[in-house]
């Protein structure tokens, strides 16, 4: 299989996975095998950044917010003084955990883009050629490194 083919399955490969089709499916879509889907998604992080476009920061938030409700909830049921103090701090730090997603959520935000971006331009490909193989995984290639540094940040550059 020639370099430029095995490139177009990758990045097909990618873009289906990240769209959430599974291993094995999508191995019987490119024609590779599902090793080979695994060790790509290994490789070059497709799992990390599949999990960090679908966990989106209202429903983090959400979550949050019912944890701290519970907690204020077990607190005053349980009527014990000495639950109070600890009941401050576990709230303190529930807090910082929602402020530190604010500036996070830029970066699912990014990510949504980007796949968005991705499949416009797989299927722009079709048609264009000035759309290559090599340019769509470079691409794809420097917004990998966007997400990984951003993430590493704490929020966008």
């Amino acid at each position: 299989m020639k370099k430029a083919e095995l490139e177009k399955k990758k990045s097909t490969a990618r873009a289906l996975f990240l769209s959430g089709m599974e291993q094995a499916e999508i191995a019987d879509k490119v024609g590779v095998s599902r090793v080979t889907i695994s060790k790509w998604c290994t490789a070059e992080g497709w799992k990390e950044t599949r999990a960090a476009k679908n966990i989106t920061r209202p429903e983090l938030v959400n979550k949050l917010l019912l944890t701290i409700d519970n907690l204020i909830t077990q607190v005053n049921e349980a009527k014990d003084p000495t639950l109070l103090g600890g009941l401050g701090d576990k709230l303190a730090k529930l807090s910082a955990v929602i402020e530190k997603l604010d500036k996070k959520a830029n970066v699912v935000d990014a990510i949504e883009v980007f796949t968005a971006f991705s499949k416009w331009l797989k299927f722009r490909a079709e048609t264009d050629p000035e759309v290559t193989v090599e340019l769509i995984k470079q691409i794809n290639h420097f917004q990998d490194i966007f997400i990984i540094e951003s993430v590493g940040k704490g929020s966008l550059a």
